[in-house]
């Protein structure tokens, strides 16, 4: 049951719940929508949704405000262009949320658009407030525990070791485990994906996966193409695909061509994890796909690369060795990673060369892959029926 912020509000039965739930990101948006279907399924349907998201929300019956993709910027210098937008939507957001009058109010990820738009909001007692997916504490900025504490009722972690850090101060944290377990991986058909797109079963497949937003498609293609240049005087059979989104086809399309070979692009979920199970070795922007290839159990090499000034002040604040979930899951380099300065074409072409050489190395990342993704399951269920019944039990309890 869903209702859009200007209904019909008198006409919803008391005891129907509420809930007004904000996400800013592509990953964010799949929480959201995995979130809202659990909460349908253990709640008999008596729930009615509001809030801010993007597809996977809108196939549950979310009608959106306005485009998720407004939100999703990462650095200063993605930010300032768009801060008077971004500001409006804040305002609306918050006015909606008021409107609306929730029993629950669950923020998803992106904190800085999230708490722009609790500041705008009072505190009404009746409404509980619950954010999902804890911010990165134990890598940088310590302190923010404390004000999610100020703001949230409760928090849902993704990550094992993450409760122990907001519990001290007060809020209560449940861990619900790791989205990427309830991927689709283990539906994939990399044989079939090879038979669709004739590469042979001998053919060396190199999937490349440099990002889901514009600026990080824009940052990684160069050193990207780079490395897959080199690769391929190496290894002249490689092939290369490209599993991208809808929203970034295009650029992605328009960037390859001057890569001077032939490279396939597919976009959507489906054709992402066939692609995936398809291949040998992968390419990657550090991110969730990081984890999905560890599901995948597809050797990987990992790299990043920010905005200059965006980089100096992540390196100056950041407290962790790694960059990637696997590594820092482990504490271990599992996975080879190259950030910043470091995310050239000849190192990332000499870390995928190592992997396609060397059998123990290869076979290596993937144990570390498997003792990573042990350890992002809690044992009770599905990470989508957990923070639902979480959820629920709240509202239970006020």
């Amino acid at each position: 049951m869903v209702e859009t912020i200007e209904g019909g509000l008198g006409a919803t039965e008391a005891k129907t719940i509420r809930i007004f739930l904000i996400a800013g990101e592509p990953s964010g948006d799949l929480l959201g929508g995995r979130l809202m279907g659990a909460l349908k399924r253990h709640s008999g349907g008596d729930v009615v949704f509001a809030g801010v998201g993007g597809e996977r929300m809108n196939d549950e019956g979310l009608i959106s405000p306005f485009p998720m993709t407004e939100l999703s910027v990462m650095g200063l210098a993605e930010i300032l262009p768009r801060i008077f937008n971004l500001r409006r939507r804040v305002r609306e957001t918050a006015k909606a949320i008021e409107q609306y009058a929730p029993d629950i109010l669950v923020t998803i990820d992106s904190p800085g658009f999230c708490f722009a738009v609790l500041k705008r909001l009072k505190r009404v007692p009746e409404t509980r407030r619950i954010h999902y997916v804890a911010p990165s504490v134990w890598a940088w900025r310590p302190g923010r525990v404390h004000k999610f504490a100020r703001e949230f009722d409760h928090i849902l972690t993704l990550l094992p070791f993450e409760p122990a850090y907001f519990e001290p101060v007060g809020l209560k944290s449940t861990f619900v485990g790791h989205a990427v377990i309830e991927s689709k991986l283990a539906d994939a058909n990399g044989v079939g994906f090879r038979k669709q797109h004739r590469i042979g079963e001998e053919v060396p497949l190199l999937c490349v996966l440099p990002g889901s937003r514009q600026g990080e498609v824009k940052r990684h293609m160069a050193p990207f193409r780079l490395a897959v240049q080199l690769l391929q005087k190496r290894f002249p059979l490689v092939r290369v695909v490209i599993p991208t989104i809808p929203g970034l086809k295009d650029e992605v399309t328009s960037t390859i061509q001057n890569w001077g070979s032939p490279v396939l692009v597919v976009e959507g979920e489906k054709d992402k994890f066939d692609a995936m199970a398809a291949s040998n070795v992968a390419l990657a922007a550090s991110g969730t796909v990081t984890l999905e290839l560890a599901l995948a159990r597809v050797p990987s090499v990992v790299a990043y690369r920010m905005n200059l000034i965006t980089g100096w002040i992540i390196k100056a604040l950041v407290k962790i060795p790694y960059a990637n979930l696997v590594n820092i899951l482990l504490d271990r380099e599992g996975v080879p990673e190259f950030i910043q300065g470091k995310c050239t074409g000849d190192r990332l072409a000499d870390a995928l060369e190592n992997l396609l050489r060397d059998k123990l190395v290869y076979e290596a990342q993937q144990t570390a892959a498997d003792e990573a993704i042990k350890l992002l399951k809690t044992g009770d269920g599905l990470p989508s029926d957990i923070a639902a019944n979480t959820i629920l039990s709240l509202v239970r309890q006020g």
